[in-house]
């Protein structure tokens, strides 16, 4: 039966079993929790101005602040079911303007990307970006305010540390006492020496990319150093390898690469692990790098992640680490852990090749499960993917699925609700419960995405579908729930107050039930073996645990209904020891639907009625 759903259909359903999730309970609450990651910018957060003019200055268009993350705001991003915050954006990062009263000029338009500039060119490690402080004198005590209240409400901190490039205007104005900046002691005379911290292109000076497609720094506006110029003599590598002297435009020009000791042609001037370090905890690993002499490089990262720990920060999203040697990870991670053994360790990598390696021998808690469970099921909303595809997804990574961190959306990614990715964010909804439920792994939610925000703003730096992290812009949607500093969604339509509360159910449900930490197994494959009325816009799944059964089963199809019945294999029949007979079962994720559950000696079968995009998680007591 085809039926179109509609915003009425899918507030009628989730308004209808609107409900506190349940807390857990006084036994349950000592077991593994999923985590709930809530990846903020932080600059876009809080800014309530709707201007939104394209290159605009942040006396035109506005600018967050870490005192917009109020208690009020804190508690209502705690309600969605988020344990972790990842503020993203907080060291001290190249800007265009200058703060007199600290002493920091502006950084060059030529090599900066947008005009608030990247928060992946570092430009001072240990010292926050003054853009986010209302006094730019105390910037550092206001950050150091907000991780107090961030903990208050029952969160903890993530912040980025990207140790594969740092800005071309590198400027350690607040290091520690006996820390030399990044650079200061390198002999640029030749490429590469173990002990420097960058490559060099001797003989050579840097030039500014030709620019592409009409690109202007600032949309053209005239400014004291838009000369096509930027002095570094000698020219260094640029951040994402490129050897140039004049790198591409669209090399990461604005950035310039960290030598951890890796010579031009590979050699690796370090100890290697070894063998059977992928075996050993982190504790081993501390101790494999005791005493041994490592590349200056390691050191500063090693010191600038400790300065961060000492400052309460519970743990570090790391920047393109597949770029970086597994063996600095081992030693970095392993001195992280020694210092905060719950430290939350999260990595960007894209090669699924390397995610043992890294999660078993650099010590990372999780990786991004991007280029395989992310890009599938963005397949699948987009209506080009099949749910076939998702069953060997999980099974190739069943020895490494608690490390894998899900998402449907991130900084780097488009906006679900981008005319370039979904445009209507309920066509996700199914995607979500299944990245959310489908393993022990956590979850991720990017801010404005649970109001259906589809990033549509020529900010400057970039295109539309992806928030700019580039430029100061506002963020529409998330001002809609912001309304004015309270925090209560109180501009949103009655569609998008569905909508974000049909993901605080996921979310919360998803923290609290044990079964999530507990076992998996798919039971697609069986259906589709078994049942014609089964198609590849449905996936079904068993989660459980020694207390609770769960049956999660999700409907892709934006058109079509499934009426038909789910089969539970026999292995599922084996695990669960289920009683024959019929009995009634309860949906417990969002309160509202029932059905039976037939089990007889030939096997057991539930009843199936779903509409469109509906996603259920039944409980078998």
């Amino acid at each position: 039966m085809k039926k179109f759903i509609t915003a009425a259909v899918l507030l009628a359903t989730v308004f209808s079993c609107q409900k506190q999730s349940p807390e857990p309970s006084e036994n349950s609450a000592m077991k593994p929790q999923k985590i709930v990651l809530y990846q903020v910018f932080t600059r876009l957060f809080g800014n309530t101005n709707t201007t939104n003019k394209p290159w605009g200055t942040k006396e035109e268009n506005g600018v967050g602040k870490f005192n917009d993350f109020t208690d009020i705001a804190l508690e209502e991003i705690k309600k969605l079911g988020v344990s972790h915050i990842w503020y993203t954006g907080v060291p001290h990062h190249g800007v265009i303007g200058s703060f007199p009263e600290i002493g920091v000029n502006s950084d060059d338009p030529d090599v900066i990307k947008g005009r608030a500039g990247s928060p992946y060119a570092v430009r001072d490690y240990y010292q926050v970006n003054p853009d986010l402080a209302v006094d730019v004198t105390k910037r550092m005590e206001e950050f150091e305010a907000l991780i107090a209240r961030t903990h208050k409400h029952g969160m903890k901190v993530i912040i980025d540390i990207v140790p594969n490039h740092v800005s071309r205007h590198y400027e350690g104005k607040n290091n520690p006492e006996g820390v030399n900046d990044f650079g200061a002691k390198d002999d640029k005379t030749i490429v590469y020496a173990r002990e420097n911290n960058f490559y060099y292109i001797p003989g050579q000076s840097f030039k500014v990319p030709e620019a592409k497609n009409n690109y202007k720094p600032l949309g053209g506006e005239k400014h004291q150093f838009t000369d096509g110029k930027f002095e570094e003599n000698p020219a260094k590598w640029t951040g994402n390898g490129s050897r140039k002297s004049q790198p591409d435009f669209y090399d990461w020009y604005e950035t310039v690469k960290i030598n951890y000791g890796v010579s031009p042609d590979g050699q690796k001037d370090f100890d290697e692990l070894p063998a059977g370090a992928d075996s050993l905890d982190w504790k081993a690993h501390y101790n494999f790098w005791k005493g041994r002499d490592v590349p200056d490089s390691w050191i500063k990262f090693k010191d600038i992640t400790q300065f961060w720990l000492g400052k309460g920060v519970d743990g570090f999203r790391f920047d393109m680490a597949e770029m970086v040697p597994v063996e600095f990870w081992s030693y970095l991670n392993s001195h992280i852990k020694n210092t905060n053994s719950d430290a939350l360790l999260l990595a960007e990598v894209y090669n699924p090749t390397l995610y043992r390696d890294y999660i078993l021998k650099g010590k990372m808690d999780y990786l991004y499960d991007k280029v395989e469970l992310y890009d599938t099921l963005k397949h699948i909303i987009q209506g080009t993917g099949s749910t076939d595809n998702l069953v060997p997804i999980q099974a190739g990574k069943a020895d490494i699925e608690k490390h894998m961190l899900h998402f449907l959306e991130n900084h780097d990614e488009q906006r679900i609700a981008s005319p370039e990715f979904a445009g209507n964010p309920w066509k996700a909804m199914p995607a979500m419960v299944v990245s959310a439920t489908v393993s022990t792994a956590p979850i991720m939610l990017y801010f404005g995405q649970e109001v259906g925000e589809p990033g549509a703003e020529k900010a400057g730096f970039g295109e539309p579908s992806r928030t700019s992290i580039f430029d100061y812009i506002g963020v529409p949607q998330h001002q809609k729930w912001m309304n004015g500093g309270k925090f209560d969604g109180g501009q949103l339509s009655d569609n998008e107050k569905a909508l974000r509360n049909y993901y605080s159910e996921v979310l919360n449900f998803t923290r609290n039930s044990p079964a999530l930490m507990g076992e998996y197994l798919e039971l697609h494959t069986f259906n589709r073996h078994e049942n014609p009325d089964y198609t590849d816009k449905a996936f079904a799944f068993a989660r459980w645990d020694e207390g609770q059964k769960l049956i999660v089963v999700t409907n892709f199809d934006e058109l079509q209904s499934i009426k038909t019945t789910l089969k539970l294999s026999t292995e599922l029949l084996k695990a669960w020891h289920l009683k024959t007979g019929e009995r009634e079962i309860k949906e417990v994720m969002f309160g509202k639907k029932k059905t039976k559950l037939r089990v007889t000696d030939a096997g057991a079968e539930m009843d199936l009625d779903f509409g469109p995009l509906e996603s259920a998680v039944f409980e078998i007591r």
